[in-house]
């Protein structure tokens, strides 16, 4: 069949070159507030985050190659151009040439993923790479390999990227390509103008910004070596699964969600690092935050886009000595429950703007400080249940799936959570000159001591 276009005799060349523009725009997907901040604090530090799989197969690197590049070009997730300027992005189609590193040496331990989790969240895309906002690697076992997948975070979000790998995965494995009306929407509407979409949830998050004004000058800061230092280090634990059970039945008796209780859990672990609260006349609380996935919230739409569609939250507390995680969580869960109800996690694009703006007028120097001093978080936590995106597939899952995000200016610590069946894998990201090494491993060690006590108590 001839699929050659042919022209109409009175179509000019300038007619012409107007369709074609007319097209390149309408394929143009525009920035939202969350992508425009992310590639903000890109400018400062690297702002990557990475997903590993593992997969029970033995590693054929050609098939791989052949397996990635093919679903990419497939999905048309090849040469992105961004126009931070004008607020757009586009996916150019053609081939995909994507980098894939081979680690050497085998480390059960996971000492050796970990590390190159942490390199790949130092280093950044160069200007030439952002056309390419993918890296790949892979670390062989025995009977399985693991493949990471870095990406560019301000282009999409955990749920996208996810779609995205275990489609890469059943490429790998030889399954069905799938069906049309299965590929991401590359350019999906954006959801956070709030002026001409929602006016109701623009006049609630207006008038809860006085009280989140007075949380931040509540909130104790936490201490900082050096401001101008964002590196990024990274370590990775597990739950197995009779502790993952143990969470979920606990907060089921509290009548609190499971995020609600790994919030309790992070600030009841970080509070011995904020004694300084205790002889301060103010700033007497802890406060973290957490991502909000909305794509639930934002209908059917957005289930399939490939971008980045995100909301997010803060939780304060003083955290006195005496307070036992259920007890922090029952508090924290009353702060929860009104952000939802309220839904002010759709809120955030007012926030982002006002911060873009600000950040505009620093020198790159301020700009590193500016979240540390007015918005004073000690961590952050982003959740995600990789179970109904596996069960939407057909499967039961990959064997494991390890998840780990930039802390970039904002926060200075993230715990990113991802469960798969019943059991939870955690990869923590902390400021080096926030939080050093040795403090993350006590940090760590509370953590699993306040799951472990949990058993134990009524």
């Amino acid at each position: 069949m001839n699929t050659e276009t042919v022209l109409p005799p009175q179509c000019s060349i300038r007619q012409l070159a107007h369709a074609s523009e007319r097209d390149q725009k309408a394929r143009r997907g525009e920035l939202n507030s969350f992508q425009r901040s992310m590639l903000q604090w890109n400018e400062l530090h690297p702002y990557n985050a990475v997903h590993v799989v593992r997969i029970s197969d033995a590693l054929d690197l050609g098939r791989l190659r052949t397996a990635i590049s093919g679903t990419l070009e497939a999905y048309g997730l090849t040469n992105l151009s961004l126009d931070q300027h004008q607020g757009t992005f586009h996916y150019q189609g053609g081939p995909a040439q994507c980098e894939i590193q081979v680690l050497s040496g085998q480390d059960a331990s996971g000492r050796s993923l970990a590390a190159e989790i942490e390199r790949q969240l130092n280093a950044g895309f160069t200007e030439a790479e952002c056309s390419n906002p993918f890296r790949f690697f892979v670390e062989a076992h025995e009977d399985s390999f693991l493949l990471g997948l870095v990406y560019f975070h301000p282009i999409a979000d955990a749920e996208a990227v996810a779609r995205l790998l275990m489609q890469i995965v059943h490429a790998y494995e030889g399954k069905a390509d799938p069906e049309p009306s299965d590929r991401m929407d590359l350019y999906p509407p954006r959801h956070d103008s709030l002026f001409r979409q929602r006016p109701a949830l623009l006049a609630r998050k207006l008038a809860a910004l006085p009280a989140a004004f007075q949380v931040m000058r509540r909130s104790l800061r936490p201490p900082c070596t050096d401001t101008q230092d964002l590196h990024t280090g990274f370590t990775l634990f597990s739950l197995a699964p009779e502790s993952f059970h143990l969470l979920v039945d606990t907060a089921r008796k509290l009548g609190v969600t499971l995020h609600d209780l790994f919030l309790a859990l992070l600030m009841k672990a970080l509070s011995p690092l904020a004694a300084a609260r205790q002889r301060s006349g103010r700033r007497r609380n802890i406060s973290i935050g957490t991502i909000v996935n909305l794509r639930g919230d934002l209908g059917p739409v957005n289930s399939r886009s490939f971008g980045l569609c995100l909301g997010s939250f803060m939780v304060t507390h003083p955290v006195p000595k005496d307070v036992t995680v259920m007890g922090l969580a029952r508090d924290i869960r009353g702060q929860t429950f009104k952000i939802k109800r309220h839904r002010l996690y759709l809120g955030v694009p007012l926030e982002l703007v006002f911060g873009g703006w600000m950040l505009r007028l620093f020198s790159t120097a301020r700009k590193k400080k500016f979240f540390q001093k007015h918005y004073p978080l000690w961590g952050g936590i982003t959740n995600m249940n990789l179970n109904p995106i596996c069960k939407e597939a057909g499967g039961a899952g990959p064997a494991d799936y390890f998840r780990a995000v930039s802390t970039g200016p904002v926060t200075p610590l993230v715990l990113s959570i991802t469960t798969i069946r019943d059991a939870v894998n955690i990869g923590l990201t902390y400021r080096t000159t926030v939080y050093p090494s040795a403090e993350i491993q006590r940090v760590q060690q509370r953590l699993l001591e306040a799951i472990r006590e949990l058993e134990v108590r009524p």
